[in-house]
């Protein structure tokens, strides 16, 4: 069970970095200042960290007319949720076959 709370943890610490490295970035793009590359947003969102980059480009506003990241972070959410209901799947016709 403590497995589950260090990945919840993760998904909480990582969500929260990538929505204000969002946030950050739209708000230094208003500014003219310097901006995060998109590599590092997309990997932040890789990284454990895609439901915070959905709730920035849904509530921040930013990045939400780049295809890069309209199609690439719901896949990568798409591709987290699969892993997770793949191995849910395996450990309950494990844990219910033994």
């Amino acid at each position: 069970m403590t497995y589950v709370y260090a990945v919840i943890g993760l998904y909480l610490v990582m969500s929260c970095t990538a929505f204000i490295a969002f946030w950050l970035d739209k708000r230094k793009a208003s500014k003219g200042q310097w901006r995060t590359p998109e590599k590092t947003l997309l990997l932040l969102c890789a990284l454990f960290g895609w439901p915070g980059g959905l709730l920035a480009m849904r509530f921040v506003r930013h990045k939400t007319r780049k295809r890069k990241f309209t199609i690439g972070v719901p896949l990568i959410a798409g591709l987290h949720l699969a892993f997770w209901i793949g191995l849910a799947g395996w450990w309950f016709n494990d844990y219910f076959t033994s």
